[in-house]
């Protein structure tokens, strides 16, 4: 299709105002509703574009494929970190794409801008990025074009917010329901080289942890200012990722911090299986580092050895990756399990009960990571008992999480624990659960003042109401051969309501 004159043209009722972008397969103009020719549909309450494919007789096969896969995916995702799907013309007649205009600033334009060098910055980008693919993957759709000029951070106001993460063009993704007609269409890897996963490149569609990949790209890039592998432009070039470690980050830029370069190498790993199981799990380290437990990978400096990699390049000369299962599935089957644990009160039996319920929960999903909550009030931490200070305070509550989890045995990259401050102590959990993408909350179910419950929510029911997730409910038992020895707490209705709120 050749261009079109702006401010003169009408689309099937839309108005076409000014070119807002001019790419190699597609140009996007910013359009509204024309009055007359609109047939009455009312204002979406957002602006909007149009996304026209470019038809020339030079362009190829692939334009048209993309832009028919981008027609197809986007009108099945829903959530803030996609645009809105407005409207779509005939392909056989008009192939256009409506969809909400989302104002803000490209991971490309950032960097051109000058690099986001805070480590913070850099964190929460990521952790940005991450939870909208995670988005993605929960709807069974792989990105497999992840770049700096496919992820915008909204703008609001004035500000650019860096934790809030869209992504766009949807023309080499893939739908796990859908017929993947990139892979149909074309017989060599597709994306784009420096930011494409190993995977990919033998031919691998629809694994969720190509993604998480690129991200780590990214990441690199913000941390340094550099390609991890370059931009190859052959298909030996884009082999050597088969087998190949990039240079550590902390070696081109020493202000790297340890962790940083530990989650980025973890998402950069060649095999997959060997990085983050879901973007999920890349977002919740991008969001607590100071639960990240540091290897020799995070510390090196030194470069990968050359036998090490002709090691895995004999490995990789033989190399067939299986495809992959529903992305929905894959990353159900690592979940993040969140546990909480309340912060005074609790006895033997409910701290034995919640570890038997946890264990359960972790024998039937072997992937799975565990977080540790507990929630303190903010007027309790204010108040400084005995010298204590609000450091000591955290250090105490946290020591006890650890000496509760000690049993499970579970290694450090499987569980992490977290201190939170609310006098609100359901929408405190609501909120770690919802922010952090938890497939599972584990609670104590209430035991005291029973009689108050019948007229007042205690916090495990208001969590149970309100959750995201799935909740699992686990009341009171001691061992069997302590059963004999166990008295239960017998209610105290004169401080029903206390124990209601402060206990659960």
């Amino acid at each position: 299709m050749s261009k079109i004159e702006t401010g003169a043209n009408t689309i099937d009722g839309f108005k076409v105002l000014d070119c807002v972008h001019s790419g190699a397969m597609a140009r996007i103009y910013r359009v509204e509703y024309d009055q007359q020719l609109s047939h009455g549909k009312p204002d979406p309450g957002f602006p909007m574009v149009m996304k026209i494919p470019r038809m020339r007789h030079e362009d190829g096969a692939e334009n048209l494929i993309s832009f028919e896969i981008e027609q197809q995916i986007l009108p099945s995702l829903s959530g803030p970190y996609v645009p809105k799907f407005v409207a779509a013309g005939d392909l056989d007649q008009l192939p256009y794409l409506v969809m909400e205009y989302v104002v803000g600033s490209t991971l490309e334009e950032l960097m051109e801008g000058g690099l986001q060098d805070d480590p913070g910055n850099i964190a929460t980008m990521g952790a940005a990025m991450a939870k909208a693919v995670h988005s993605l993957h929960q709807q069974n759709v792989c990105h497999l074009d992840l770049k700096p000029a496919n992820v915008l951070f909204r703008k609001v106001g004035d500000q650019t917010r860096l934790d809030q993460a869209v992504v766009f063009d949807f023309g080499l993704s893939c739908h796990a329901h859908y017929p993947d007609l990139m892979a149909e269409e074309m017989r060599k890897a597709v994306g784009s080289p420096a930011w494409i996963s190993p995977e990919q490149i033998v031919g691998v569609r629809g694994d969720p942890r190509s993604d998480v990949f690129s991200i780590g790209v990214m990441l690199y890039q913000l941390c340094t200012g550099r390609l991890p592998f370059g931009a190859p432009s052959t298909q030996g070039g884009l082999r050597q990722r088969l087998w190949m470690d990039p240079i550590p980050p902390r070696r081109r830029n020493p202000q790297t911090p340890e962790w940083m370069q530990e989650i980025i190498l973890k998402c950069l790993e060649p095999v997959a299986d060997r990085r983050y199981p879901s973007a999920a799990h890349l977002a919740f380290d991008l969001s607590n580092p100071d639960q990240i437990p540091i290897t020799e990978r995070g510390q090196q400096t030194h470069t990968t050895p050359f036998w090490t990699h002709f090691k895995r390049w004999l490995h990789a000369a033989g190399m067939h990756y299986q495809p992959s299962p529903l992305p929905q599935q894959q990353i159900q089957a690592a979940p993040i399990v969140m546990v909480a644990i309340p912060a005074h009160g609790a006895d033997d039996a409910t701290l034995y009960s919640l570890r038997e319920g946890v264990q359960r929960s972790l024998g039937i999903r072997p992937g799975a990571r565990l977080a540790v909550v507990t929630v303190v009030g903010s007027s309790l931490i204010g108040n400084t008992h005995a010298g204590k200070t609000e450091a000591n305070f955290h250090r105490q509550h946290l020591s006890q999480l650890r000496q509760w989890a000690a049993p499970l045995s579970l290694g450090p990259n499987q569980i992490s624990f977290h201190v939170l401050e609310s006098n609100d102590i359901a929408r405190a959990l609501l909120t770690y659960a919802t922010g952090n993408h938890v497939s599972l909350i584990v609670m104590g179910a209430a035991t005291r003042g029973l009689q108050m419950q019948k007229l007042v929510a205690t916090i495990p029911i208001k969590v149970a109401m309100y959750a995201p997730c799935s909740v699992m409910l686990v009341k009171q038992q001691l061992p069997f051969e302590h059963l004999a020895d166990y008295e239960p707490p017998k209610p105290n209705l004169d401080d029903t309501d206390m124990d209601v709120f402060k206990y659960w």
